[in-house]
């Protein structure tokens, strides 16, 4: 009898899914990694007129369309100081699909991947399905990853470094100085640092640099994606970008596991590239208003939280029972244990909802924490 890969008995559904699955269909839901906000409406256009066109029937090109490529090579020559060959760029199914390839490129069965923890839950999961061995490494008290720490768990058979900034499930940034020593490590172990950026334009304080821009060799490659930025998650269109080496052998499995990303939502990537950013800065003045609120909301409950610089989550310390007793009250918290083993006495809350909705969950939070305490 064909039983099941060790790889994929390896991997569980999300913890985020199950609280999902837990709460209510009326609950608040302060768990979803996604803006709240529209797509904007010229790049629904460009998909739309590209539909009529009839340029979205057939496949594009494995790395997608030449002039996508192009846009997003001039988003990093503008936004990030660093060019990028478009020919060194594989559009993907959203930056999921982008890490996936990433890892199943570079990691051999039994090499070690070291990612942070708490970290996005992808990356372990990544890593089994590639036949690695994660190797988590805990954050600094600001919920920063320490290129230090890093440095150290780097053995002989380390494949890959993960680094997220800004992070899920933390909101941390990290810093320039953080990004050299990242690209630094990548240099002189030869290992390759692979740099997720999905939500390098959601910043409220502090500078986003990637280690792309401070890498002598060709050890980076860096993950983004429209999904975050332009709230587009729903269209599945990210990307990777790395030495055309590196994108040659990304290329091979994509090729024969996604063929090419949706033909229409690289239209609609292309036109919000290249179209006006003033829904971008909109969207991340009104995260940063609400990441106020929720944090003297949560400073006026008594719970310890560092403050996130960017992204749109919060990860407040929390007594034991108190994630269970808000979502008795329907409110959607994810337990920080989710994310990692040094997750565990934390609370994951984004607040991708408006500000009165998120003063709501703040009274039921309160009265949580008055039943654990």
């Amino acid at each position: 009898m064909t039983g099941f890969s060790r790889r994929v008995e390896q991997v569980s559904i999300s913890g985020i899914r199950e609280v999902f699955e837990a709460a209510g269909e009326d609950a608040i839901n302060l768990g979803l990694g996604q803006p709240d906000f529209p797509t904007p409406e010229h790049a629904r256009e460009g998909a739309i007129e590209a539909v009529r066109a009839g340029e979205a029937d057939g496949y594009t090109s494995n790395k997608g369309t030449e002039s996508l490529r192009e846009a997003i090579a001039g988003r990093y020559a503008a936004d990030a100081g660093f060019d990028v060959d478009p020919a060194h760029v594989i559009a993907t199914a959203g930056g999921s699909e982008a890490l996936h390839i990433a890892l199943e490129a570079h990691v051999d069965p039994g090499e070690e991947v070291v990612f942070p923890d708490p970290g996005f839950v992808s990356y372990e999961a990544l890593t089994h399905i590639a036949g690695g061995e994660p190797k988590p490494v805990p954050l600094r008290d600001d919920l920063t990853m320490d290129p230090a720490t890093v440095e150290d768990a780097i053995t002989d058979e380390t494949a890959v470094f993960v680094v997220n900034s800004p992070a899920n499930p933390t909101g941390a940034v990290q810093s320039p100085a953080d990004m050299r020593e990242f690209a630094r490590i990548a240099d002189e172990h030869d290992v390759l640092c692979l740099s997720d950026e999905v939500y390098e334009h959601i910043v409220f304080e502090g500078e986003h640099r990637s280690p792309m821009a401070f890498a002598e060799t060709d050890n980076v490659a860096v993950v983004g994606a429209c999904s975050k930025t332009y709230s587009m998650t729903g269209w599945r269109l990210g990307w990777v970008t790395a030495s055309n080496r590196r994108i040659e052998r990304m290329l091979r499995v994509h090729q024969y596991g996604q063929a090419c990303a949706t033909a229409a939502a690289q239209h609609a990537a292309e036109a919000a590239l290249r179209g006006p950013q003033d829904a971008v800065d909109e969207m991340v003045a009104a995260f940063e208003t609400r990441r106020d609120v929720l944090l003297d909301g949560l400073a006026d409950i008594g719970l310890s939280c560092p403050t996130p610089k960017g992204a749109f989550y919060a990860m407040p310390e929390v007594p034991e029972g108190f994630v269970d007793e808000v979502i008795d009250r329907g409110v959607v918290v994810v337990p920080g244990d989710a994310f990692g083993e040094h997750g565990a006495g934390h609370a994951r809350i984004s607040y991708a909802v408006t500000v009165e909705t998120l003063k709501e969950a703040l009274e039921l939070m309160d009265e949580a924490y008055q039943a654990v305490r």
